[in-house]
């Protein structure tokens, strides 16, 4: 009691009660099935994986070709549109430019130890990263769920996508 014979309050401390920590989560939504743009994706999500966080993959449209069995070992570079390329644009509309471009990109890759397409989406489906193809993207294109790489999640539809995503603390769409 205090001198006015008031109670006194007395406060209690909640001992620290460690809260379970929510791994990070990342949602990638990947368009483009050309080589170039088949890397962004991956390497994002394998190093996610390996800092241990949730990650998953939306194929849709022409980024299923990354996981499509037979297509994802011959992505081309685009050489047409392509304003990043070393030279001029017109020259990209020459017959078998696509080709030699794509040619010279490989061998960079395979002299900078960069691995090829396929190794690096089984090293990222190895990480523990969740692969969705696009349902509508499957229809579509008339695929079917054995055209694409063991490993790869049952066709998903964008709603389901949405909600991995909602929560995610990093949403990246390439």
């Amino acid at each position: 009691m205090t001198a006015t014979g008031a109670p006194q309050s007395v406060t209690h401390s909640e001992p620290d009660v460690a809260q379970p920590t929510k791994r990070a989560r990342l949602a990638i939504i990947a368009t483009k099935g050309s080589l170039d743009w088949a890397y962004p994706p991956l390497m994002l999500a394998l190093q996610a994986a390996k800092k241990g966080w949730e990650v998953a993959i939306f194929f849709t449209f022409y980024g299923l070709d990354i996981i499509h069995k037979e297509k994802n070992r011959r992505l081309q570079i685009a050489t047409l549109g392509n304003p990043a390329m070393p030279m001029p644009n017109f020259v990209g509309a020459i017959p078998g430019m696509t080709a030699l471009a794509t040619q010279m990109t490989r061998r960079r890759f395979r002299q900078s130890k960069v691995p090829p397409v396929d190794e690096l989406l089984r090293k990222v489906i190895d990480a523990g990263v969740k692969v969705y193809p696009c349902g509508f993207s499957i229809d579509v294109f008339g695929y079917q769920p054995d055209d694409f790489v063991p490993g790869c999640q049952p066709r998903h539809g964008s709603a389901d996508f949405l909600d991995f995503a909602k929560d995610a603390a990093v949403s990246l769409f390439v």
